[in-house]
């Protein structure tokens, strides 16, 4: 069944008291039935857009049926595996939970060592190859042998032979790497662990019952069903026996698949995410969403940055010509317009100039709606009253906006660019990596030789100096007393001494500023880098995901880490920084996807808590001047305009290019 936006998606069941001979609407690809014609229609439309991905080969930008056509064709290659080869590749898909590339390279190396039954290939015989096939594998290890039936016309078994593995020669790999992937994909209902489909399980006689590794110690159940077939002794010495055999869990494993184990480090307790969002919960991943594109592409779209509250506040406002929600549907709408794609055409027919105005934008809107089939509310948006529109409504048309831009010439150029500039940008951090480490390794060789000449100088002076003393001390020995001897000796090992700590003490600040400096400077130029890398950066990724596969997201624009629940249908966030303590916290490395998500959140915990503390120190602030306002209104008796609450009625767009805000001048004055 093909993906939509790359999330499952379910055909409508046929309507209740359905009449034989009522005349209805069926989609021709789908079998789906409809009573109302606008529905069906609805419908339709949506299976033509390019938003459908093909499960089995993971191809997208698709129409729902040209993902249907590359499911059945990618379902007929996987069904090329020779039969002979499915039980063996079934047996090392099933509760593997490795991904989906390393499976298939585990795989594809296990058939190019190993030989199974009912493999044809070519064997030496009577010193000429000839076409043959493995009918039974005789002993194991070092001296396994192979019976082989030689094939003749007609793919007939003339005769058998008993062949070891050196006279086998396997003129090529009994399958792809391509066709693994698909096979993959095709023969299992769920990965992270993989699990085959039961009716192939059965048909190959694959195990459905999960290893003992991966539950954790606790696979006894062999042993208690055996309890009740023989006496109490033996079954509690078979019992010992089976505990004595349990092979120890390599970690980590599937989450869900996780137990805990007395030895566990103690896991802090997670709170429950925040929920407080004006937007309906349902609704708030197309919030993130519009924002994010917004803010990603503002320059593209001539669209000055805001902040995610004052476009939330500004969705749930009522008032129908806010700026800001003015201002992003004419961004929206000239990039499809300049695009010259399918909404361009359909404002053409409607004899439409090919520019949307902040007066004109609701006719423009109501065309989109009318080409999307976005048909609730369309008179209300006619008539002027955008901002009666329920607010899921509104967000739903935004991300039907965002999804056509997304496909537009310009944004596709946008994201080239910006991948050519990321690629750019990260050769040029690893060659100033490579060069800082060449330098290095130099200046310390170079350190360490003018040490040690130093250090020969010095003691070739220190010889010199010690051999007129000893001259001088020779002269005077016969007449000076033994005391003075004692102190000359005394005073030349001084001298050495002395020596010796200089020179030690010059060549290690040597070594230490030269080395101090680079480094700083090496720091310098990696966090600019980094900085360039994060700004290039093509769109926003998950962090990872926890234990019930729901997402953490963080944008670096916004001073929260969000939670998206694994059905996409539920949102919170975390917003200060013991929260977000407590969250790490309480993520369990032993399971696959806990340990991935806490290794992203320790790599970027210093960015995500401090974004989290500013927000906050924001947010305290605003209450404080809003309180001030209030009370300041109250014996004014006005109404506080200058709430921060209320900054998305102040939004302007400073980006915009100087004509286009004479020319809005002009649209307002007419």
């Amino acid at each position: 069944m093909p993906l939509f936006k790359r999330t499952p998606f379910f055909l409508l069941d046929p309507p209740k008291d359905l009449d034989p001979k009522e005349k209805v609407f069926q989609v021709r690809f789908t079998k789906e039935i409809f009573r109302d014609y606008q529905e069906y229609l609805n419908r339709l439309n949506l299976y033509r857009k390019r938003v459908w991905t093909c499960k089995v080969s993971g191809k997208s930008n698709l129409t729902y049926e040209e993902a249907l056509v590359s499911e059945q064709r990618a379902a007929e290659k996987a069904q090329q595996l020779p039969r002979e080869l499915m039980s063996p590749v079934l047996q090392m898909i099933q509760y593997s939970t490795l991904n989906l590339t390393d499976l298939v390279n585990k795989i594809y190396g296990s058939l190019q060592e190993n030989l199974f039954e009912g493999l044809e290939l070519h064997a030496k015989r009577d010193g000429s190859e000839s076409a043959c096939k493995i009918l039974k594998v005789v002993g194991s290890g070092k001296t396994t042998s192979y019976e082989v039936g030689w094939i003749g016309q007609d793919n007939a078994i003339t005769s058998t032979s008993v062949l070891r593995a050196d006279d086998l020669i396997r003129k090529k790999a009994p399958c792809g790497r391509n066709m693994l992937k698909i096979f993959i994909r095709e023969s299992t209902s769920q990965n992270s662990p993989w699990i085959v489909h039961m009716d192939l399980a059965k048909k190959y006689g694959i195990p459905t019952e999960p290893p003992k590794d991966m539950i954790n110690g606790e696979g006894l159940s062999k042993a208690r069903k055996r309890l009740a077939n023989g006496t109490a002794e033996d079954a509690s010495k078979r019992s010992k026996k089976d505990e004595e055999q349990v092979v120890p869990v390599k970690y980590p494993i599937d989450d869900l698949l996780v137990k805990p184990v007395a030895d566990d480090p103690l896991l802090s307790k997670r709170c429950p995410p925040s929920t407080d969002f004006k937007v309906p919960i349902s609704s708030v991943g197309d919030l993130l969403m519009v924002w994010d594109f917004c803010m990603s592409f503002g320059r593209l779209l001539c669209l000055s940055p805001f902040s995610l509250s004052d476009l939330e506040n500004a969705i749930c406002h009522k008032e129908t010509n806010l700026v800001l929600l003015v201002e992003i549907h004419t961004a929206l709408l000239n990039l499809l317009i300049n695009d010259e794609g399918e909404y361009y055409e359909f404002i053409q027919n409607k004899n439409r100039k090919s520019k949307v105005s902040l007066v004109t934008w609701k006719e423009y809107l109501c065309d989109f709606m009318e080409m999307t089939s976005i048909s609730s509310n369309i008179s209300t948006v006619r008539r002027g009253h955008y901002g009666l529109v329920p607010t899921s409504l509104k967000l739903e048309i935004l991300r039907e906006l965002v999804d056509e831009a997304i496909a537009t010439i310009a944004v596709k150029e946008k994201l080239d660019e910006r991948i050519d500039q990321q690629q750019a940008l990260a050769a040029e951090k690893r060659e100033i990596a490579r060069k800082s480490k060449e330098e290095q390794k130099l200046i310390m060789e170079v350190a360490t030789e003018k040490e040690m000449n130093q250090t020969n100088a010095v003691q070739d002076g220190n010889e010199n100096v010690n051999s007129q003393l000893v001259a001088k001390e020779g002269k005077e020995r016969k007449n000076a007393p033994t005391s003075k001897m004692g102190d000359a000796k005394l005073h030349l090992d001084g001298n050495e001494n002395v020596n010796s700590q200089l020179v030690a003490k010059e060549a290690k600040e040597r070594k230490n500023a030269p080395a101090s400096k680079m480094g700083d400077v090496k720091l310098h130029l990696g966090r600019h880098l980094e900085k360039e890398l994060l700004d290039q950066s093509v769109r926003t990724s998950p962090l990872g995901k926890d234990r019930y596969y729901n997402r953490y997201w963080f944008f670096r624009r916004e001073g929260r880490l969000f939670v998206e629940s694994a059905d996409s249908k539920e949102w919170g966030y975390y917003s200060t920084k013991e929260e977000l303590d407590a969250l790490i916290g309480s993520l369990n490395i032993k399971g696959i996807r806990e340990r991935a998500l806490k290794q992203q959140l320790d790599k970027f915990y210093n960015k995500i808590s401090n974004a989290v503390e500013k927000r906050l120190k924001e947010v305290t602030h605003q209450l404080l001047v809003e309180e001030a306002v209030l009370r300041r209104s109250s014996r004014v008796h006005a109404h506080p305009k200058d709430s921060p609450s209320t900054s998305f009625l102040e939004y302007v767009n400073t980006w915009k290019p100087i004509q286009k805000r004479n020319r809005s001048k002009e649209d307002r004055a007419t």
